[in-house]
């Protein structure tokens, strides 16, 4: 059994659909505009787990983002190889971060706001020895 697909609210599918492939760099899947679909995948693994950034429908859905949102907790964690090169990459295309580059013992995070109602975590691991 494997993950095919995860889903996350976003405030607005098209904005979020924008960001996740001009700044993140994710590879469009899939994109329904009339929809509200859209489906993006890792440019390291484009045939890997899926990502459907999803409207947040429903009454509970909203409240439960926001209340995630305003915790200040990530919804997702994405991994990278080098967080120093991929923190500067993305502060240079003005992604605002809550949390800069952190050293932990299991690697170092950082936490990101994805403009579309999300913070992101993004993580390195450590090498293991």
């Amino acid at each position: 059994m494997r993950i095919e697909m995860t889903g996350i609210m976003v405030n607005d599918p098209h904005e979020a659909h924008k960001f996740y492939t001009t700044v993140l760099g994710f590879v469009e899947v899939m994109y329904v505009p009339d929809a509200d679909l859209a489906i993006v995948a890792s440019p390291e693994d484009p045939d890997g787990t899926r990502l459907l950034l999803e409207p947040k429908g429903t009454e509970w859905a909203k409240v439960f983002h926001k209340e995630v949102y305003d915790a200040g907790m990530p919804y997702i964690v994405f991994s990278v190889d080098d967080i120093a090169s991929e923190y500067e990459r993305l502060k240079k295309l003005g992604v605002r971060f809550s949390v800069e580059p952190a050293k932990q013992d299991f690697g170092i995070q950082a936490i990101f706001d994805d403009t579309c109602g999300n913070y992101i975590m993004l993580l390195e691991l450590n090498e293991e020895e």
